[in-house]
């Protein structure tokens, strides 16, 4: 019994290190084949099985060890695949990278604080180009042209994006480098020339034009010709923004055009009008625009300081242009007198005419007229003062 008894704690002892030692094994790289051949030897049984269970037992591990130790290092490679790397810029795109420009289709108010109730010092129109002074989350501080302000950034795109919203709405321009340039027919030295430009000259590019190299194409009264690229500078035609003042004087400017365009077709029509009419109707017409058909010795007395105009040396020697001479009868030029020449001055505004055509004078040789009521010093007949 005691010799047993010893047997089995020295079995037991042999199989905690067995154990121990195929424990380790994932880590020390020890053959189990080996290990199992050195019980075997001993003719231990019982021992290799229980050792052959703690085995399959270590091999579980080892496995469990190895697949962690892989998805750690496939999670850290799918980690560096999936990290966004910043794309290069170009030059072009770096000298746009401090630009706003507004995306709407009117004009964006550029206010003097970053709040909607503060007040309006400028605008951004649609091609209006900005630099960027001072970037925020909500406002913007922008300077383009003499207009400095905070526009709201709802309204903008900036950098790249402003850069490719400049290219969709923006015309390219090509500006002439050179004097005397010629713009030619057809890519060749030898094309017709269409025009020779001046230095300055800003020109619509045709993008949609197939051009060689050395060439830029541009369109011109409605077709494309070409100019020597190496004389023109090409790029976007941007504007800049416009200060409250500037925007006022620039609708002032815009109203007082239109005005004398507006006079500029009445006079044209008027004096057309008039050069194929006869100076009775003409004179007529004058008279009735005047002072109208009430008192007849006034009629008569406008007609006589027309056509004692015709006589006295200082004004042209023609009724015609007399009238129509520049800032003298505003009739002429406020569309009064074609008016009644179109619809026909009346019968005693013809009788004062022809009397006048015929020499008579009322006035006794004056020059000039105008009404009762300016406070002029003269004589005065009917509604008129004449001096």
């Amino acid at each position: 019994m005691r010799r047993n008894k010893r047997v089995v704690e020295s079995l037991a002892v042999l199989g905690l290190a067995g154990a121990l030692t195929i424990t380790a094994i994932p880590y020390s790289n020890v053959g189990v084949k080996e290990v199992e051949s050195g019980f075997e030897t001993n003719g231990i049984a019982g021992v290799t099985s229980a050792l052959n269970n703690v085995q399959m037992d270590a091999y579980e591990e080892v496995g469990e060890v190895v697949t962690v130790t892989k998805v750690e290092v496939e999670m850290v490679a799918s980690a560096k695949e999936t990290t966004p790397v910043e794309p290069e810029l170009s030059p072009e795109e770096q000298e746009w990278q401090d630009k706003l420009m507004t995306n709407i289709e009117d004009s964006l108010n550029v206010r003097e604080n970053a709040d909607v109730e503060s007040m309006v010092v400028g605008k951004l129109r649609k091609g209006d180009l900005a630099t960027i002074v001072e970037a925020g989350s909500e406002w913007t501080l922008i300077s383009s042209g003499n207009v400095t302000g905070y526009v709201s950034n709802q309204y903008c795109v900036t950098g790249t994006d402003a850069m490719n919203y400049a290219k969709e709405n923006c015309p390219t321009v090509a500006t002439v480098n050179e004097d005397c340039l010629r713009l030619r027919a057809d890519m060749t030295t030898e094309a017709e020339v269409v025009k020779v430009l001046a230095q300055g000259e800003v020109l619509t590019v045709d993008t949609d034009a197939v051009v060689e190299d050395g060439w830029t194409a541009i369109s011109y009264n409605g077709t494309t010709c070409y100019v020597s690229s190496e004389f023109v500078t090409v790029g976007l035609h941007t504007t800049v923004g416009v200060t409250a003042e500037e925007e006022a004087a620039a609708l002032a400017a815009a109203a007082a055009e239109k005005a004398a365009q507006e006079r500029q077709q009445t006079v044209s029509y008027g004096a057309a009008l008039a050069a194929s009419t006869d100076d009775v109707t003409l004179l007529a017409a004058l008279i009735e625009a005047e002072c109208g058909s009430v008192y007849y010795d006034a009629q008569l007395a406008v007609g006589a300081v027309v056509c004692n105009r015709m006589k006295s040396g200082s004004y042209p020697s023609t009724l015609y242009d007399v009238i129509y001479q520049s800032g003298q009868f505003s009739p002429a030029y406020n569309g009064a007198l074609s008016r009644w020449l179109q619809s026909g001055p009346s019968a005693s505004s013809i009788s004062a005419a022809q009397a006048a055509l015929s020499g008579m004078d009322n006035t006794g040789g004056l020059l000039h007229f105008n009404a009762a009521t300016s406070g002029k010093s003269g004589i005065v007949i009917g509604n008129m003062v004449f001096y």
